[in-house]
């Protein structure tokens, strides 16, 4: 079986969300949001290190304390100018230790709600894939195009549209070959450049809770989810279990081989 590493992307200033911080280290239910985006997939069995690609000049990743993550996070200071870039940057920076043939998770950075149910189906679904894939959600809403005065133009048909999530996985080889063909400034996803070489990457069920925190209400709303999701697995944490046993019962065992040593 492959082995399957994590590399994370996180070297953007997310400039559409306006804050003084890089989206990356904003607060989020009382960490930096890039920890929760870390957190699955340096838990999961099949992960052997995730990779966090940094912009060069970052002094902030070190101040945190990343022990909890079982020593399975690995910062490389080589981001690039564009997410592409920084990809493809992580991946030349960790040739030595990852073969070609071993899977690549890419996942964003500001993604903070992954479950461990869609990245077990992702491992799952795609082990045995020749492409690849990456998880994503069947489009929900009515989808409608505007012109240059912010008017309908057409209606356009959501039959068969998804919405590209992540982590997207790929092999090794065929990844770093795509991005190395690609124009990074073109390419908005891992499956896009996988797309220019002429292959067709497997769609997984995602789930929409996997949100991207794009716009400040974003933030909100992935703490709702955050805090639902810990509600509920301490709803489930089972119950330790009482070994005593009652004294009646203690009594009845002892009479029984009292009557055994009589007879």
């Amino acid at each position: 079986m492959s082995k399957a590493y994590a590399l994370i992307p996180a070297a953007g200033t997310g400039s559409r969300l306006g804050a003084a911080l890089p989206k990356q280290y904003l607060e989020l239910a009382g960490r930096p949001l890039l920890y929760h985006a870390l957190l699955a997939l340096a838990q999961h069995p099949r992960v052997e290190q995730v990779f966090v690609v940094l912009a060069q000049g970052d002094d902030r990743f070190a101040r945190y304390d990343w022990r909890e993550m079982g020593g399975r996070i690995m910062p490389l200071y080589c981001g690039g100018e564009t997410r592409a870039a920084s990809v493809f940057n992580g991946l030349l920076a960790v040739r030595d230790a990852i073969a070609g043939s071993d899977w690549v998770l890419v996942h964003d950075a500001a993604r903070p709600c992954l479950g461990c149910e869609e990245l077990d189906r992702l491992l799952g679904e795609l082990e045995e894939d020749d492409t690849g894939g990456l998880l994503a959600v069947p489009v929900a809403d009515t989808l409608k195009r505007a012109n240059r005065e912010l008017r309908v133009a057409a209606t356009e048909p959501r039959h068969h549209l998804w919405l590209a999530q992540t982590p997207q996985m790929f092999r090794y080889r065929l990844l770093i070959e795509a991005l190395r063909a690609a124009d990074p400034a073109a390419v908005t996803d891992e499956a896009s450049a996988i797309e220019g070489l002429g292959l067709k990457p497997r769609l997984v069920m995602g789930d929409t809770r996997n949100i991207k925190v794009t716009f400040p209400e974003d933030l909100a709303i992935a703490e709702l989810i955050l805090r639902g999701r810990e509600g509920k697995t301490a709803k489930m944490r089972p119950k330790k279990k009482n070994t005593a046993e009652p004294p009646r019962r203690h009594d009845a065992k002892k009479k029984i081989k009292a009557r055994m040593k009589r007879k």
